[in-house]
């Protein structure tokens, strides 16, 4: 009779916390991302940041304000300057 063996462990990584939310835009004013509040800096960054840096990131970001979260109107919008 084979005895069995144990299966090696798999490879496993713990994964970094993150605020994206997968919205990756920039605003040209505030210059921070849309989705997260980041700066591009620390988007870029934020693999090679400790978790401490992250944490004190993360810590910030509800008070940020990166830019309209409203649409600037669209075709309804366009209608109506073109018929002013």
């Amino acid at each position: 009779m084979m005895s069995e063996r144990p299966e090696p462990p798999v490879w496993q990584r713990p994964e970094i916390q993150s605020p994206c939310v997968n919205i990756c835009m920039i605003h040209p004013e505030t210059r921070l991302c849309l989705g997260c509040a980041r700066t591009g800096d620390e988007i870029a960054r934020w693999s090679s940041m400790t978790p401490e840096e992250r944490s004190l990131i993360m810590a910030e970001l509800p008070a940020r304000d990166p830019g309209p979260r409203n649409r600037s109107g669209g075709r309804q919008a366009r209608i109506k300057r073109r018929s002013a």
